[in-house]
Parts: C-alpha cells; structure tokens; sequence
C-alpha cells in the first residue's frame, strides 16, 4: 500500500514523517514510593480515587481530603500538572489532569509528562481510543481488571512536536469547555422544567386567560387501564411498532394491539419511576399498563405530566410485596388527581411541558453530537490524519 507523501509506516501505525514514537514510560514518569496520608502535609491534602473521576471525560467530580476520607493506607503524590491515571477497570477511561498537588489511591497512576510532552495532550492519549482499547486487553489478564507498569513500558505512543500538541490540547479543550456548558444548560432546563411543573401542574401559578376551577378526580374514573399479553421473547429488531416493556427502553415488535392515545406505565421493575406517551399503534408487554380511553374533556398529555410527577410517591405506598415490588390494577383505578376542569387549560399546561421536554430533548442530542465529535476528532488528531495549523511564531 502506498503511504500518502509525509507520512511514514511505524509500529504504532502510518503517522506523519515529523512525529516520534516514543515508549509510553518515556513520554511519562510514574512516581515511586508512596506517603502516609495520616500525616501532615498529606493530612490535609486532596486525596483522589478512581471513584471521584468521570468516566471518559477527564473530570474530577468531587474533592475530599485524606483526614476527610478518614485514609490510612500508603498513598501516592502527585503534582500540579501531572496526570493521575486509573488502573483499574481500564474500560472505564478515568483519568485528570490535576490543577492541584494532592494524593491519589494505590489503584491509581501519577504520570508525569517528560519535558518536551504537553500534558493535555497525554491526557487525551490516556483518554484516547487506542490507549484504552490497548489497557483493556492486557488488563482481562487479572481478576480485577487492571494494567500494571510492564504493560504500561510495552505500549508506544506517537508525538507530534511540542508546539502541535500544545494546539491538539487546546483543540480537545475547547470542545471540553462546550460540552461543559451544553451540560450545565441542560441541568438549568431540567430544573426549570421541575419548577414550571410544580407551579402548573398543582394550580399555583394559573396560565393566562384561565381561572375555571379545579376538581379531584381517580385515574379509574376518566380512563381504561388494561395490562398487555405479549412477553419479553415477542420483540423484533427493527420491529414496525413500539413495544413497551418494563424499563424505559422502547423496543419493537411487528404487531399492534392498540392503536389510539395512551400512557404506559411498568407495573415491575423501577416502581413509579417510568412513563411513556404514545399516540399510534403500538403493543406492550403482560406487566405493562395501559391508560386509553380517556373521557372527553380530559388530555392524556396533562394526565401524563401529572403522573410523572405525583404518581410514583402513591404506587411505593401501594405497592404488593413478592420476589419484586409490584402494582396491581386498584393502584391504578384508586389513584386521585387534583386537575382543572377545563379541557383547554389542560392542553395548554401540557402544550408548555412538551415545548419544555422538547428543546430539552434538542440540546441532548446536541451534547451527544458533541462528544461524538469529540471522540472522532481525538481519533484524528492523535493518529496525525487531520493536521493543524501551527503558526510560524509558535515554532519559533
């Protein structure tokens, strides 16, 4: 196979002519000799376990100090500016680059990057596809997954010079910064959406132009609630219709047993926790209820809302205690609602929850995109098929 002009073929794959392939303990040095977190200064320094890291992202999601963590048992150092490395469970990609001086666990790694290595852009190869899939093999070795120091000399890595990984770090840090974002957004929108349900959904706050009043009402009163007949084995992959089952995944099946507007609710499994709207053909499994047949001046939509939000605090009172926590039918039939006798108030409660449910639905297929895109632009860069511009003033 012919290389493409400026690139050659090395053991780590074709990469430009200008990178280097280096052993992976000379792109990084792991500290030895571990401290006693018992004592000061390490008392009261951060202390860092795999459980404290998200996975694949690169972010620390809390900070305790070792007298907090109550710690006891040897510790490793690390500095600012190093990396520290899960190696255990290496599928789960846990890894910081640390902004702090601090401890970390025996079950962890702190690399530090040799001089010429940027250590954002070793923290994207230990995050990186080829890194983890190279840990995950060696690891199944042990009963406890987990990479040890051999495994680690024996893998090679592919350096760009200093001043293109400086930029590679800044490209996969700015991506970072948007998902950031995109995530805190869409945590602001859920708790909005909590707040405006909790306003509408109880008559606090009315929506203009209505001021009928509310009444209550049982589910049994202004709908059918009927169980299905169809059993786990019945679905298809890429079935016709939806197939509702007890989990809040919707499979398929290539058969209908209803077709009309409806809310589907699990009797087993995550008691009062999951609900499905639907409006179409679709089947359902023997311990999934279906509510259809709503009365004439009420909405499914705002009947849905309303139990999403009330219904899982009655159905854990009601529960029948077996092998699994179960609903029957009276659960169901027996549940009160305290809802506006105005069918259009109704609809348009449940006309602004959907809007709300919706552009929360809009921004998490964007923050997926985005760490889709993330994850194929560190497939790039690291591997030196897409190259960036570097500017004469940074060579020099």
């Amino acid at each position: 196979m012919e290389l493409t002009p400026g690139y050659k073929q090395t053991e780590v794959g074709v990469i430009p002519e200008d990178w280097e392939v280096q052993p992976f303990l000379k792109a990084a040095h792991i500290a030895n000799g571990q401290v006693d977190p018992k004592v000061e200064p390490y008392r009261s320094m951060i202390l860092v376990a795999p459980d404290h890291i998200e996975s694949s992202t690169g972010r620390l999601l809390s900070k305790e100090t070792a007298e907090e963590q109550h710690a006891i048992s040897g510790k490793y150092f690390f500095d600012s500016g190093d990396i520290v490395y899960s190696k255990i469970r290496p599928y789960l990609r846990k890894a910081i680059l640390a902004d702090f001086a601090g401890l970390c666990s025996a079950d962890m790694y702190p690399l530090k990057p040799a001089s010429d290595v940027s250590p954002e852009f070793l923290l994207a190869i230990v995050l990186g596809h080829r890194f983890s899939k190279y840990a995950e093999s060696v690891s199944v070795r042990s009963g406890m997954p987990k990479i040890n120091r051999k495994e680690l000399a024996d893998f090679s890595v592919a350096l760009p010079p200093h001043p293109e990984q400086v930029e590679i770090g800044k490209v996969l840090r700015d991506v970072d910064a948007l998902l950031e974002g995109l995530e805190r957004l869409i945590a602001k929108k859920r708790d909005l959406k909590q707040s405006v349900m909790q306003q509408l959904l109880t008559g606090k706050t009315r929506l203009p132009g209505f001021t009928a009043e509310w009444g209550v009402k049982k589910l049994g009163d202004i709908a059918h609630i009927k169980t299905g007949s169809r059993n786990n084995e019945d679905k298809v992959e890429d079935g016709q219709y939806p197939f509702f089952v007890r989990s809040d995944v919707v499979e398929r099946i290539n058969s209908y047993s209803y077709d009309c507007e409806a809310i589907l609710v699990p009797g087993e499994g995550r008691i009062g926790s999951i609900f499905h709207y639907v409006d179409g053909r679709f089947d359902l499994h023997q311990r999934v209820y279906a509510i259809t047949d709503f009365d004439a001046d009420i909405s499914a939509r705002f009947i849905h809302y309303y139990m999403s939000r009330n219904f899982g605090a009655w159905a854990m009172q009601n529960t029948v205690k077996a092998t699994v926590d179960s609903l029957r039918l009276p659960t169901f039939l027996d549940f009160k609602m305290m809802i506006p006798s105005s069918l259009a108030e109704q609809t348009a409660i449940a006309a602004v929850l959907t809007d709300m449910n919706a552009e929360l639905e809009s921004l998490e297929n964007r923050l997926v995109k985005t760490q889709d895109l993330k994850q194929a632009m560190m497939q790039e860069l690291l591997t030196g098929k897409t190259r960036l511009v570097i500017s004469e003033a940074i060579h020099a």
